[in-house]
């Protein structure tokens, strides 16, 4: 058998799992519904063993050189200054800011890269059908192909639709009552190297990242109980977010400011995809689409280098199809598990509805930067993950591996 492998999803999960499973000798597409590459997006952060994947990969030097050179982060009030600061030159280890800070779309642009060696890359075509027989999966495309895969592996977002279309009403999502608009705006003089993060009443938030392109990164917080507003038209969303922050205060004109003439506006409400199983017989799911965990979980990114990591490895080592995706789920549930026990009550604690609310959070947050706490308090934001074991996947670094036909 070829080993042909279809994955769906050209971004962060779906091009390091074309990189590793080409690098051990797969046939392998990537199909990505965009036209082109898809840069953009918000800073992510890569955390402990998600880094040892890139340094695997060889792209830890250059990923950590794509750095967005975030410094640390701190809390504003609403008069402008600082109540609480978190350098990173003053933490051992990570804390809110990762040593590794980088822009989404910078990751992917780097992740993408190194895969094309390995695999082909297909744009502007999606899949519309998957038909599945004991010895692999028909696949239809929006586009009109028909092509036939040993495996097929969804890459795809937390709202995946390849992922519904072959486990339909499965994912049992956990709303995590924090809805978050993301922007790009011109960057100002007085825009610094920290993430600044500012409360507003009504469980609102508004915070500034630093970038490596010349502009700032803009977040819009509400915490609330979940609606529908994930399915609304942009203009829409926009017209919500300008009533529900035109009295926020701080830097919220500004941002409200370049709704219009931002590119890169992306609005979601907040959910962790919960599926009680991550395959079905020759398809599996990977990323987002298998476990989203949300950006309060703090290593989404993480997750998404090593499951693909651990999904190739086991995939290369094992020629039945149906025991590599099993042993890839028993690898990766306990990590994936413990990073969706993010307790619901997180958002509310750091986004107070209340004047009362806010000021307790700034004190408790001046108290935990004070150089005696600090590092305790930052190892707060980077709770230690379950880690798989790395170990049995080595081979891939180093050969080309003669992996068996995927037989059912």
């Amino acid at each position: 058998m070829s080993r042909r492998v279809l994955i769906t999803g050209a971004s962060v999960a779906g091009n390091a799992a074309a990189f590793w499973l080409g690098r051990a000798g797969f046939d392998v597409t990537v199909v990505e519904r965009a036209a082109e590459f898809r840069g953009g997006g918000q800073n992510v952060d890569v955390r402990g063993v998600g880094r040892e994947v890139m340094r695997r990969m060889g792209l830890e030097r250059a990923a950590l050189d794509c750095g967005t050179g975030e410094e640390g982060t701190a809390w504003i009030d609403g008069r402008g200054q600082v109540v609480a600061r978190f350098a990173t030159a003053d933490i051992d280890g990570d804390g809110p800011t990762a040593e590794m800070e980088i822009l989404r779309g910078d990751l992917a642009h780097l992740l993408y890269e190194a895969a094309r060696a390995h695999a082909a890359f297909r744009f502007g075509d999606r899949v519309r059908r998957i038909e599945q027989d004991a010895d692999g999966a028909t696949v239809g495309f929006a586009g009109g192909r028909t092509e036939r895969y040993d495996a097929v592996i969804v890459a795809e977002g937390v709202g995946s639709s390849t992922r519904e279309s072959v486990f339909p009403g499965e994912n049992d999502p956990r709303w995590m009552d924090l809805t978050i608009a993301y922007l790009t705006i011109p960057r100002t003089a007085d825009d610094d190297r920290m993430w600044r993060w500012y409360n507003a009443t009504e469980g609102r938030g508004v915070s500034l990242r630093p970038d490596r392109h010349g502009t700032t990164r803009a977040m819009l917080m509400i915490q609330q109980p979940p609606g529908d507003e994930q399915d609304w038209a942009p203009d829409r969303q926009k017209a919500f977010l300008r009533t529900r922050f035109a009295d926020a205060g701080w830097e919220a004109p500004r941002v409200l400011a370049a709704l219009d003439e931002t590119d890169d506006f992306y609005f979601d409400v907040l959910r962790q995809v919960r599926m009680k199983t991550w395959s079905k017989g020759r398809v599996v799911l990977t990323g987002d689409a298998a476990w989203c965990v949300t950006p309060l979980a703090g290593i989404g990114t993480t997750l998404a280098l090593i499951g693909p990591y651990v999904l190739a490895g086991e995939m290369a080592r094992n020629g039945d199809v149906v025991g590599a995706f099993a042993a890839y789920e028993r690898a990766m549930r306990p990590m994936v598990s413990k990073a969706q026990g993010v307790p619901k009550i997180a958002p509310r604690l750091m986004n107070p509805h209340s004047r009362l609310g806010i000021r307790l959070l700034h004190t408790a947050l001046h108290v935990a930067s004070n150089p005696s706490l600090r590092n305790l308090a930052a190892r707060a934001f980077a709770r230690p993950p379950v880690v798989p074991d790395l170990s049995p996947y080595r081979a891939m670094e180093t050969v080309r591996l003669e992996t068996p036909s995927l037989s059912h």
